[in-house]
């Protein structure tokens, strides 16, 4: 099988008892700098961990049947606390329309607490890997000098997740409740803490860009539509269409959060978006927008900067 498309839980058999686990830094400093991320096991690891996913919930709703393992619960619980933090948390009264302070107090919380969270989901045996693990999940919320969120953070969560499968906390089993539960109900969060807080959109490309804060929704939410009988990309623009059907399709979901925060026409605010409800199938939707993640996303100097490299998630180039 091909670096690429190992199933999630596939280098769990090939990590050793003694692997020293370390703090996850910073590597990518200066744009020459990006043809290591690109030549990186990091980067394999992580296109791969996102396509099976994208291959295992193709077809299927938010609302189908699924197992659900004693890992994801955990999981469940960490993100529940989160949400639970930002209603204990609320807004600041303060004269800027954008980035309330009280966000930072609410990120401190985190930080401070962000091991205890992982520990919590983590087996004993694999206790040491909880600091190199938290990191991706402090880093996965949001920045709290600048009050913003994007891609890259977004990016840090599926990495927090990419390495407990790479640890062998999640199994390829989990792979629907991966994303249908436990990265959906982060998406919850993540637009709760947007509206409470009013983040800026990091590193948004405006008009010409996907969306403000999320893109892997997407890629998922159209491998769900794949063959779908009634609903074609030219489905989304059409409110009913969404309305009806929002719970059971991530990316419906999306076009949904997207009205219900802009104002004026489709076209104008969300028109990447607009010009792929033009594309004849999902399946087409799903490649393009793959492709798109690539190079917007992954290619990116501005989202990739941010990103953090330690031994599960490592900088050291494939092994041939």
């Amino acid at each position: 099988m091909a670096e690429s498309e190992r199933s999630p839980d596939s280098s769990e058999e090939a990590l050793p008892v003694t692997q020293n686990f370390k703090i996850p830094k910073k590597e990518i400093n200066m744009v020459p700098d990006m043809g290591k991320w690109k030549r990186s096991q990091a980067y394999a690891d992580y296109i791969g961990f996102i396509l099976t996913l994208n291959e295992g919930v193709k077809g299927k709703k938010l609302t189908c049947d699924y197992k659900v393992s004693e890992s994801i619960d955990k999981l469940m619980a960490l993100l529940n606390t989160l949400d639970q933090w930002i209603d204990e948390t609320p807004p600041m009264d303060q004269p800027s329309r954008f980035g309330n302070k009280a966000f930072r107090t609410w990120y401190a919380k985190l930080d401070q607490e962000a091991e205890s969270l992982v520990a919590a989901v983590v087996p004993k045996h694999l206790e040491a890997a909880v600091p190199e693990v938290a990191v991706y999940l402090k880093e996965s919320v949001g920045n709290s000098t600048r009050i913003d969120y994007g891609t890259g953070h977004e990016a840090a969560f599926a990495a927090f997740l990419c390495c407990l499968c790479k640890i062998g906390v999640l199994r390829s089993e989990d792979q629907m409740a991966i994303v249908f539960k436990v990265f959906n109900r982060y998406l919850e969060i993540m637009r709760k803490l947007q509206k409470t807080y009013r983040m800026e959109p990091a590193g948004s490309q405006g008009v010409w860009g996907l969306d403000d804060f999320q893109f892997l929704p997407f890629i998922w939410g159209s491998s769900q539509l794949i063959e779908h009988p009634n609903l074609e990309p030219r489905h989304f623009v059409d409110e009913k269409a969404v309305n009806e059907n929002h719970k059971d399709y991530m990316f419906l979901e999306c076009i949904l959060f997207i009205t219900q925060m802009k104002t004026g026409p489709f076209a104008e605010h969300s028109n990447q978006l607009w010009n792929i409800s033009a594309v004849p199938s999902w399946s087409k939707v799903n490649q393009g927008l793959i492709r798109m993640y690539k190079a917007e996303c992954l290619e990116k100097f501005p989202v990739i900067q941010h990103f953090k490299f330690g031994s599960l998630l490592p900088i050291q180039p494939v092994s041939s």
